[in-house]
Protein backbone atom coordinates (compact mmCIF):
# COMPACT_ATOMS: atom_id res chain seq x y z
CA UNK A 1 0.00 0.00 0.00
CA UNK A 2 1.22 3.36 -0.82
CA UNK A 3 0.33 6.63 0.80
CA UNK A 4 0.29 9.96 0.52
CA UNK A 5 1.69 12.57 2.64
CA UNK A 6 1.63 15.26 4.31
CA UNK A 7 5.08 17.55 4.00
CA UNK A 8 4.92 20.95 5.36
CA UNK A 9 8.65 22.91 6.07
CA UNK A 10 8.79 22.28 9.60
CA UNK A 11 8.59 18.29 9.42
CA UNK A 12 11.26 18.90 6.15
CA UNK A 13 13.50 20.44 8.18
CA UNK A 14 13.21 17.53 10.96
CA UNK A 15 13.67 14.68 8.46
CA UNK A 16 16.70 16.30 7.14
CA UNK A 17 18.08 17.72 10.29
CA UNK A 18 18.78 13.52 11.03
CA UNK A 19 20.31 12.98 7.91
CA UNK A 20 17.67 11.74 6.14
CA UNK A 21 15.49 12.30 2.77
CA UNK A 22 12.10 12.75 2.53
CA UNK A 23 12.54 9.89 0.26
CA UNK A 24 13.83 7.41 2.55
CA UNK A 25 10.93 8.27 5.28
CA UNK A 26 8.59 7.91 2.58
CA UNK A 27 10.11 4.39 1.40
CA UNK A 28 10.37 3.24 4.83
CA UNK A 29 6.71 3.62 5.67
CA UNK A 30 5.33 2.69 2.03
CA UNK A 31 7.15 -0.74 2.64
CA UNK A 32 6.72 -1.55 6.14
CA UNK A 33 6.98 -4.96 7.49
CA UNK A 34 5.17 -6.74 10.51
CA UNK A 35 5.12 -5.98 13.48
CA UNK A 36 4.78 -2.45 12.07
CA UNK A 37 2.89 0.14 12.30
CA UNK A 38 2.89 0.00 16.22
CA UNK A 39 0.50 2.40 17.79
CA UNK A 40 2.06 4.57 20.34
CA UNK A 41 -0.20 6.83 21.99
CA UNK A 42 -1.84 9.95 21.25
CA UNK A 43 -2.74 8.93 17.90
CA UNK A 44 0.82 8.06 16.93
CA UNK A 45 2.09 5.42 14.91
CA UNK A 46 6.11 4.21 14.68
CA UNK A 47 7.53 2.15 11.95
CA UNK A 48 11.25 1.19 12.26
CA UNK A 49 12.79 -0.59 9.22
CA UNK A 50 15.13 -0.28 6.10
CA UNK A 51 15.53 2.37 3.28
CA UNK A 52 16.11 1.64 0.30
CA UNK A 53 20.05 1.57 0.49
CA UNK A 54 19.26 -0.14 3.02
CA UNK A 55 19.41 2.80 6.40
CA UNK A 56 17.79 1.54 8.90
CA UNK A 57 15.48 4.30 10.69
CA UNK A 58 12.31 4.85 12.75
CA UNK A 59 9.64 6.88 11.40
CA UNK A 60 6.73 8.65 13.90
CA UNK A 61 3.56 9.98 12.28
CA UNK A 62 -0.11 11.06 12.64
CA UNK A 63 -2.80 9.46 10.10
CA UNK A 64 -4.51 12.94 9.27
CA UNK A 65 -8.48 12.97 8.68
CA UNK A 66 -7.97 12.84 4.51
CA UNK A 67 -5.53 9.62 5.51
CA UNK A 68 -2.75 11.08 4.20
CA UNK A 69 0.73 10.85 6.86
CA UNK A 70 1.80 13.84 8.78
CA UNK A 71 5.38 12.82 9.81
CA UNK A 72 6.65 14.30 13.67
CA UNK A 73 9.53 12.53 13.77
CA UNK A 74 12.46 10.53 11.50
CA UNK A 75 16.01 9.42 12.30
CA UNK A 76 18.35 6.73 11.93
CA UNK A 77 18.28 3.44 14.53
CA UNK A 78 21.19 3.26 17.41
CA UNK A 79 23.93 1.12 17.26
CA UNK A 80 21.35 -0.79 20.08
CA UNK A 81 18.24 -0.38 18.06
CA UNK A 82 19.97 -1.84 14.85
CA UNK A 83 21.04 -4.69 16.55
CA UNK A 84 17.84 -5.37 17.95
CA UNK A 85 15.81 -5.23 15.29
CA UNK A 86 17.90 -7.28 13.53
CA UNK A 87 17.30 -9.61 16.27
CA UNK A 88 13.58 -9.43 15.85
CA UNK A 89 13.47 -10.42 12.14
Amino acid sequence: MFYDFRWIPWNIAKVEGHGLSVGEVEYVLNHARRPYPQPIGNEKWIVMGATAGGRLIQVIYLVDDDESLFVIHARPLTGKERRRHRREK
